[in-house]
Parts: C-alpha cells; structure tokens; sequence
C-alpha cells in the first residue's frame, strides 16, 4: 500500500511541475513587438503635445501627425490582440490531457512491465523462496521436452554422416562396449546432439561405475545441461554434486554449480563461486569466457559494486593453511583423544587471538576449516558468518573465507 501512495504522490507531483511550466512558459512571456511598437506610438503622440505646447509645432501639423500616429496605434493594437489570441495559455483540456497521459501512461506501464502486488521480501524470505524453486525446478526429461528440435548432421558431409549411422547401428547392437559408447558420446556432442550424447555418456559412467574418472563424470553433467539447453536439472545437480565430492576445486562442475544457485533465485552464492574460478584461474580455462561473458550483470543481482579481477592470481582451496584431514591423520604416535586435544588447543588459541586482535583472512581460513576439522560445525558457521561480515567489500578475502568455508561444509 505505501508504495502505491508513494507512486501517486510522485506522478502527481510531476503532473503538477509540467503543467506549472507550460502556464508559466504561455503566459509569462517577453513583450511582444506589437506591444513594442504601442509603447512607441505612446511616446511619439505625447512628444506631439509636448511640442504643441511649447509652440514649436503648429496646429495644423500636430492635427495630422496626431492623426497618422493614432491610425498606427490601432493597427498595432489589433496586431497585438491577434498574438494574444493565439498564444493564450493552454486550454483546461489540454491540461487534462496531459495529467491523463502520465499519471494513466505510468499506471499502464507499470502493469504490463512491473509486478503489481508483488510485495517486498526480507532476506530470510528470499532465500526459502530460492529454496523453494529449488525444489520444484522442472525435470530434466520435461526441460528436453521443452527444447524445440533442431536439425542435427544438417551441414555434415555424407561420408561423416555414414560413419555416425554406422556407430549408432554398432553401439545399438552392443550396448555394453564402453569404448564404443564413449566414442558415440563424442560424435553425438560434436553434431549438437547433445541428448543423444548424454544418454550414451550416462551409459559410460554407469559401466565404469567406482571406476568412472572424474572428468568423465562431469562430461556427463556437462552433456545433461547442455541437451536441456543451459538449464541445470535436478539430475544435473545431483551428477555435479558427485563431481565435487570428488574434487571440490573441478572447474567444471563448480561453473555449472554456480550457474544452477543463479537460476534458482541465488546469485550471491553464485556469484561468490564465478568469482573465485576467475581469480584461480587458468585465464585459458573452458570457463573463463562464459563467466566473463555473465558475471557482471550475475554481479549487480547480488548487489555487489564489482569490477573483474586479474584472472590466475588468487587461491585454490588446497592453498588455504590449516590442518586437513590427512594432517591429522599423519600423526600416528598420538591417540585419537590426544591428537584432538592438540586439534582443540590450537584452535582455541587460534580463536582467541582472532577475537582480540583481529587477522588477515587466511587466519579465519585457517579456523574456519579447524573447526569443520573437529565437527564444530555450528561454532564454525559462527566465525564463517562474522568473517564475512568483517571482509566485506573485499572480494580477495571474501573468496579466501568462502572457500574454507566450502571445506568445512558450510556452503551448501
């Protein structure tokens, strides 16, 4: 409701103001030459009498000069009556007219391009709302669905195109050869068919199984998204997911991560994701360019003031200090109640010196995934949270904390 009160004062408020200046602008006019050449005559017929009255102009004379200035002041007068007729002040239509158009205009606009009703969200909203799309995203079958069908092999040669039907033909009879599968995956992607492509690549992963690379799962995903025309399925998800429990740092699956929070109502978390692959680099990376190409705009969605970085120059989450998993481990003359306690007192110093006398962000980093170490996941949200808070506006560190908090399980 205020907004609709706010909305009508201000168009009326500007109605008003342009009305103002087009009266203004008719009525408050310099003189015009018919009112010049009045004031003229004015002062000639009165230079006549005073003339007159000296008895340096006779009678006679001053009879016709009178006379001739007098039929000038009348046709001067009518001059002056047809300029005021025409350039009257604007008429009480016209000014309704006028009101009609932009408060009636802006009203019209605002239905087909706004949205009305649509009330403002706080943040706690807008993220369930994210969560919600989320979760009632379409399918992927019903995202290929959607896709209009374009003509594959269209510019192929005919000897490609014998070869591609003889590998379907091939494939089809035995569907269990996993090289012959990986090969048909290849040449399905490479003619833009990349449903096809995806459903063979699904069967090369399922062959292989525990034995599947990791790259050869995330062309798996890679191929899901791209047959459903950028748009990242929840299967897509669920096979990027896999991905980066294999290798959280897969650039790869991290862009097509960053690129699903997007399309779900979260661009702050996707952007934080974009960004860090641009500062890691490589700059010849398969991701850069589609990044670069998006970011920006991704960036403005987020509400931050952002300006792209030196690609190459920032961490990777294995670069972040701190003990790991295989740290702790690599103490083998310790017992396990031992070696936490060495785990804790550190941390605890760790923590204590933070909250005193503050540190850089791989200090936090270091925390951070310390605490995620030891299963303080709720404590390790909390730092994560005010690391945030006190790195704000600074992308650098923002990215360090963000991908310690990535390791720790925070981000999900």
């Amino acid at each position: 409701m205020n907004f609709w009160i706010i909305a009508a004062a201000s168009a009326t408020l500007v109605t008003v103001l342009l009305i103002r200046a087009l009266w203004r602008g008719a009525t408050a006019q310099a003189p015009s030459r018919a009112e010049q050449d009045l004031q003229v005559y004015r002062d000639q017929l009165a230079e006549v009498e005073r003339e007159v009255a000296r008895g340096v102009l006779p009678a006679e004379d001053a009879a016709r000069a009178k006379t001739e200035i007098s039929r000038r002041i009348l046709a001067a007068d009518k001059s002056h009556t047809a300029e005021i007729q025409t350039g009257r002040a604007p008429s009480k239509l016209l000014m309704t007219m006028i009101a009609a158009a932009l408060i009636g205009g802006s009203l019209y606009l605002y239905t087909n391009l706004g949205a009305p009703g649509y009330g403002d969200l706080a943040l706690k909203d807008r993220i369930a709302f994210a969560k919600t799309l989320r979760e009632t995203r379409p399918s992927q079958a019903d995202a290929v669905a959607g896709i209009p069908q374009a003509s594959v092999g269209a510019e192929l040669s005919a000897e490609y195109e014998t070869l591609l039907a003889r590998l379907r033909e091939t494939v089809a009879t035995r569907p269990d050869d996993v090289q012959g599968q990986t090969l048909l995956a290849q040449n399905e992607a490479r003619v833009g068919n990349f449903a096809a492509a995806a459903d063979a690549q699904s069967t090369v992963v399922r062959l292989k199984g525990a034995d599947a690379s990791t790259e050869e799962v995330a062309n798996y995903a890679e191929l899901l998204i791209m047959a459903a025309g950028g748009y990242v399925s929840p299967e897509a998800e669920a096979v990027l997911r896999a991905v980066l429990t294999r290798d959280a740092e897969n650039g790869t699956a991290s862009y097509y991560w960053g690129l699903m929070l997007i399309q779900t109502g979260r661009p702050d978390q996707g952007f934080r994701i974009w960004d860090g692959l641009l500062r890691r680099g490589p700059a010849d990376a398969p991701w850069i360019e589609p990044i670069l190409g998006q970011i920006e705009p991704v960036a403005d969605l987020a509400g931050v003031d952002y300006a792209i970085p030196e690609i190459g120059t920032g961490l990777r989450q294995s670069d972040l200090p701190g003990p790991s998993q295989d740290d702790i481990e690599a103490a083998q003359d310790m017992t396990p109640a031992a070696r936490m306690e060495m785990i804790g007192a550190m941390v605890d110093g760790l923590s204590e010196r933070l909250a005193t006398e503050g540190g850089p962000a791989e200090d936090w980093a270091r925390l951070i995934s310390s605490l995620g170490v030891l299963g303080q996941t709720d404590r390790a949200q909390a730092i994560y949270d005010n690391a945030m808070d006190v790195f704000a506006g600074d992308p650098a560190s923002i990215d360090v904390i963000a991908r310690a908090g990535e390791k720790a399980n925070l981000i999900k």
